[in-house]
């Protein structure tokens, strides 16, 4: 009876001893720092890695996070700058931006932390600073500093804005970014509309230029045309009629050399021009001069029946004159 009941007070007190164990000793670890509050007053901040130790059953640890946290704030609708500063003094409404931000910090100081907003709070405390310091910077710059000139200056004075006045709560603020800024979307069809009626304008401007243009190119290739076709005309009418000159130059001087030949030939290309194939009816008389090579093949018997004709001495026209057409 007796080594039970001692058995039964060792598992006993050794059960005490681990359940007193496990509220004194705790571990702290790399991500995280430790505050010790004894009845609700904190009297230890622990930010080293390690085993610690605490009073049993009166301590309480308290486990913050020391790695860079994030906020995030959620799209709102801030009033930028108007850019004009002749019109800063009449109540001039600036330009509305629709504006999502967030920003990224730690905890620096646990023991003001927990005195000041402690882990429940610290999210809607920050939420409300960082709307505050949106605010106040945004509403001194203009819609093309926010978008697209001083974007990266104006999250810097964000970030220096938020971290002073989150210091007093023993936070650190690491970086502050804005993530989108756009226009309302009643502003953003009004600018989209403006922008592409100018763009519908300067592509008119565009199209009237070219059309100018297109005609004074076509009206001067025109006149171009026309000069190179009157000088060209000009130039074949020169040649032509040098042509002619020679040709008949060149007439003459065959009929010279040999009046009767040069006459048989001509004979020869009337009678073969005149008696084409079909063609062969004339309506002349057979004592006529145009077949003295039929009856007499020197041609001279025509030629003496016909005293009264006298052969000219050069031809009048390079072709002689076709007989009548054919009639049947």
């Amino acid at each position: 009876m007796k080594p039970s009941l001692v058995g039964g007070a060792i598992a006993v007190l050794l059960l005490f001893a681990i359940i007193v164990a496990y509220s004194t000793f705790f571990t702290v670890y790399q991500t995280r720092q430790a505050l010790v509050v004894r009845l609700g007053q904190p009297v230890r901040v622990i930010t080293e890695p390690g085993l610690n130790v605490k009073l049993p059953f009166v301590d309480n640890v308290i486990y913050i996070d020391k790695r860079i946290l994030n906020i995030e704030q959620p799209a709102q609708e801030v009033i930028a700058s108007s850019g004009d500063n002749s019109n800063a003094g009449a109540g001039q409404a600036g330009e509305r931006l629709v504006v999502d931000a967030f920003a990224r910090y730690r905890i620096i100081d646990p023991l003001k932390f927990y005195q000041t907003v402690g882990p429940a709070g610290a999210d809607t405390q920050l939420a409300i600073l960082l709307n505050s310091a949106l605010r106040r910077v945004l509403g001194g710059a203009t819609l093309a500093d926010v978008v697209r000139n001083k974007r990266a200056e104006l999250s810097a004075l964000m970030r220096d804005q938020l971290d002073h006045d989150a210091r007093p709560f023993g936070i650190q603020v690491v970086d502050v970014r804005i993530r989108r800024a756009d226009l309302p979307e009643q502003n953003s069809q009004a600018v989209y509309q403006r922008m592409q009626t100018e763009r519908q304008r300067e592509a008119a401007e565009f199209r009237a230029q070219s059309s100018q243009k297109s005609q004074e190119i076509k009206a001067r290739a025109d006149r171009d045309v026309t000069v190179l076709l009157a000088e060209a005309t000009a130039q074949a009418e020169q040649i032509r009629g040098q042509g002619d000159s020679e040709r008949n130059r060149i007439f003459a001087d065959a009929y010279n050399q040999d009046p009767d030949f040069f006459a048989f030939y001509r004979s020869m290309q009337a009678y073969e021009r005149s008696m084409q194939h079909g063609d062969t009816h004339l309506v002349l008389r057979p004592d006529s001069d145009f077949f003295r090579y039929f009856v007499d093949p020197s041609g001279k018997a025509a030629a003496e029946g016909t005293a009264t004709t006298a052969a000219p001495a050069v031809p009048a026209a390079p072709n002689p004159p076709r007989a009548s057409s054919a009639v049947k």
